[in-house]
């Protein structure tokens, strides 16, 4: 059962109204491709979310102690520690630059545990004098069997579409992508097409930032499940790669090596 859109858009609003200033002190447009094996965290690329959440409907505070590099493999962390307003604490992380058309990769490992949210999505909003543009994919920890895909276009909706993940997304690593082009919008997961929307009206077209973040809720229960925790809980990515439209795929396994 997907979440209702009005609160969608309403838990989705909240996170330009959150995000601090200092976030985008070195936003800027990037059209290089790029990718990102987390040897390390580079702070000129990545900005560690920490000390706000992005409203009610968040029952933790993002922290960057939640925030970590292990053996090459980003790791974003739940656990019930105060942070903030909230009595969890919770990891995201976001590029400072933004990107436009091109294909998005990232190879994940989602978080088991009712009311939990393992997110990989770009986004862009009004805190950069931005229309809200989304593009997601999204893993509650609910059902870990299936993975949502959705995009916003003004902080329009309603496009949501639950597919399948063998083995289950929090079993092993998966590879989740999307191409985006001006006139077409692909989602592919482990490199098999689920989702193919061509109708323009329904394709973002604002650069936007690349997002990962682990976060929890009490009343969105839904969409995401009754919460029920069950001790500490970790989202982990192994790699994440953008491609610019026209440049030749950057790894072997990469969706652009395959396609027309």
């Amino acid at each position: 059962m997907t979440q209702p859109i009005s609160k969608m858009l309403l838990a989705l609003s909240a996170l330009s109204a959150a995000i601090p200033a200092s976030a985008f002190a070195q936003d800027a447009i990037a059209k290089t491709s790029f990718v990102e094996n987390f040897d390390t965290i580079n702070r000129k690329i990545w900005y560690i979310s920490d000390g706000w959440d992005n409203g009610a409907h968040q029952n933790c505070t993002w922290s960057k102690d939640q925030v970590a590099v292990e053996n090459g493999v980003l790791e974003l962390t739940f656990e019930q520690r105060k942070a903030g307003k909230r009595d969890y604490a919770c990891g995201e992380i976001q590029t400072r630059k933004r990107f436009g058309y091109g294909t998005y990769e990232a190879r994940i490992k989602t978080a088991d545990g009712s009311g939990l949210n393992s997110a990989f999505f770009t986004y862009i909003g009004p805190t950069d004098k931005q229309p809200h543009d989304e593009i997601d994919f999204e893993v509650l920890g609910k059902d870990s069997g299936k993975v949502q895909v959705n995009q916003y276009i003004s902080a329009k909706g309603g496009n949501e579409k639950l597919v399948d993940v063998e083995g289950g997304a929090n079993a092993g690593f998966n590879d989740y992508a999307f191409v985006w082009e001006k006139d077409r919008l692909r989602y592919y997961l482990n490199g098999t097409l689920i989702q193919d929307v061509t109708d323009p009206s329904k394709i973002p077209s604002n650069d936007q930032k690349i997002f990962f973040s682990l976060w929890g809720t009490d009343t969105l229960s839904s969409w995401m499940g009754k919460f029920d925790y069950q001790g500490p809980a970790k989202m982990q990515i192994d790699r994440v790669a953008f491609t610019a439209p026209g440049e030749k795929c950057q790894f072997p396994d990469s969706i652009t090596c395959t396609l027309d």
